[in-house]
């Protein structure tokens, strides 16, 4: 089993597909397919702050990081918002989840940003297990990485 970290690119949308929809169903979510459709567009769009990473295992797409850039009145460089992080059930523990985390950070860092920072459910107990590993939580959801 190899795992390799890189950003999406537009041929991998089928592969992408079920993971964000298992993604939705975790968050107990629907999105209209128009939303979906803009989403991955903007992810390829140089005039949108947004991107997004992929874990794959000997080729096969096992989980996603999107991430996006902005200002803040808190902060003279940008801060990274790690919007969306989901790895498929069946490839949790298998170190992608840091790794995406870990190339989100890489990312904000060479975009010059101050922070990463991202936001979980209370009750993610899975989540939050790595996130108390890889980040500072400074709030009831909130997670930050310095960078």
């Amino acid at each position: 089993m190899t795992l390799s970290i890189r950003p999406l690119v537009p041929a991998d949308r089928d592969a992408w597909d079920p993971l964000w929809q298992g993604y939705l169903v975790f968050y107990e979510t629907e999105l209209p397919d128009s939303t979906t459709d803009l989403t991955w567009g903007r992810f390829f769009d140089s005039a949108e702050p947004m991107a997004a990473i992929g874990a794959f295992v000997d080729g096969n797409l096992i989980g996603f990081c999107h991430h996006l850039f902005h200002r803040s009145t808190w902060g003279v460089a940008p801060y990274c918002y790690l919007e969306d992080l989901f790895v498929s059930p069946d490839s949790r523990g298998s170190g992608a989840g840091r790794a995406l985390i870990e190339a989100t950070a890489d990312a904000a860092r060479a975009a010059g940003a101050e922070k990463l920072y991202w936001h979980t459910r209370t009750s993610n107990a899975t989540a939050r297990a790595l996130y108390d590993q890889v980040a500072t939580h400074v709030g009831d959801i909130v997670y930050e990485r310095d960078l």
